[in-house]
């Protein structure tokens, strides 16, 4: 049976998120901090369903050392429990191999210590940004030419709705497919094609959260995104979501 705090935005009567953006010298490398707490003091443990993002995290959870959590293809979950929180940092797609060192490719899928990357990195409960910004523009290595041209590309497919095709990608951005295959596997930890599905199925998302709860024209959300049917975006979503479009939009 499903968890009714899974529901029509119940998870908002145990869980509170914020977010913050970074200094001025760390933008461009960091997309946002934020965080999240929760208290479930009575309650059975919460099985929270988290989408994937082409984002690496660093993480600084109230029970545990801080993480480094490398891009994850699809979704994945996390168990909350008691009360708690976590102070995150979302770093821009394409600038975190600077701080690695290796391709990011290394660390897709992959949760590891962060003072393997970051030594002496500080505590920072949730809520904490300034300690963490702090210590980000305290190490931050010089820029990162390729980095910053494959952010770039990042940022073009994201605000570029309707853009399907590896190769329609690699033009807008001045490069052969190869050269852009290397250049994601290098900077972003996944392909072209991959951020390019992520993003058309953010577009699903997106009309469900624009209005919660409304009638959803499935068979034409599907037509305009591009698919041949309304199976084919069902399959492609809960591949990457863990569930159908129609049983996801319940959470809403």
């Amino acid at each position: 049976m499903r968890d009714p705090r899974e529901l029509g935005g119940a998870w908002s009567a145990f869980q509170r998120h914020g977010a913050a953006s970074p200094s001025p010298v760390l933008e461009g490398v960091v997309a946002r901090y934020w965080w999240a707490t929760w208290d479930l003091t009575g309650q059975p443990g919460y099985r929270q369903l988290l989408p994937p993002t082409p984002s690496v995290q660093l993480t600084f959870p109230t029970d545990g050392e801080p993480l480094l959590r490398g891009v994850h293809r699809r979704c994945f979950t996390r168990m909350l429990h008691g009360a708690g929180g976590v102070q995150g940092v979302a770093f821009v797609p394409g600038a975190f191999r600077r701080f690695l060192g290796a391709p990011v490719s290394s660390l897709t899928g992959r949760t590891v210590p962060a003072a393997e990357v970051f030594p002496g990195i500080p505590a920072a409960p949730p809520g904490d940004s300034a300690t963490v910004d702090a210590f980000l523009a305290g190490a931050l290595p010089p820029p990162d030419p390729a980095g910053d041209a494959a952010a770039a590309c990042v940022r073009h497919a994201a605000a570029t709705p309707g853009l399907r095709r590896v190769d329609d990608l690699a033009g807008a951005c001045g490069l052969g497919v190869r050269h852009l295959q290397r250049l994601f596997a290098e900077h972003v930890g996944v392909s072209p094609k991959w951020l390019l599905r992520r993003f058309r199925l953010q577009e699903v998302t997106d009309v469900l959260a624009a209005a919660p709860g409304a009638p959803v024209d499935w068979a034409g959300l599907a037509a305009d995104l591009g698919y041949a049917d309304q199976a084919h975006l069902s399959r492609d979503f809960a591949a990457m979501f863990g569930e159908p479009p129609t049983t996801y939009a319940a959470r809403y």
